[in-house]
């Protein structure tokens, strides 16, 4: 299980990748293959500000639908359109090509309720 210590984590099982005032958002290596096969990634929410935790977009795996929950409060302000092509990215290379959306963060002191790399990997009984 790969869970890099560089990023910080969500109970959710999202990864955060913070740059100054910009998150780089996608779903932990535990959550694709939880999910298996990944065919769609939809995020209807670009250039839209949203609370912590509201519902960002959906990811669809062969068997089922899941709700994406943002980790910050913050405006989205990229996605990663390479994923309308290739969602399966996802699966083969989920903190790298296989981001999700970039968030425009509005509380920095949010950043501080993440889990790190260890905290995660309890969580996941890694």
């Amino acid at each position: 299980m790969n869970i890099p210590s560089d990023l910080k984590y969500t109970k959710d099982h999202e990864w955060v990748k913070v740059e100054g005032d910009i998150a780089t958002v996608g779903i932990t290596d535990f959550a694709q293959s939880e999910l298996g096969d990944i065919v769609y990634v939809e995020v209807e929410t670009l250039d839209e500000t949203l609370d912590r935790e509201e519902v960002f977009g959906t990811v669809e795996a062969v068997k089922t639908v899941s709700d994406l929950f943002l980790p910050l409060s913050g405006e989205i302000v990229e996605f990663n359109e390479a994923l309308e092509e290739a969602p399966e990215k996802v699966n083969s290379d989920p903190y790298h090509e296989g981001w999700m959306i970039k968030i425009k963060i509005s509380d920095p002191g949010e950043v501080e309720d993440l889990l790190d790399s260890e905290a995660y990997k309890e969580l996941i009984g890694a």
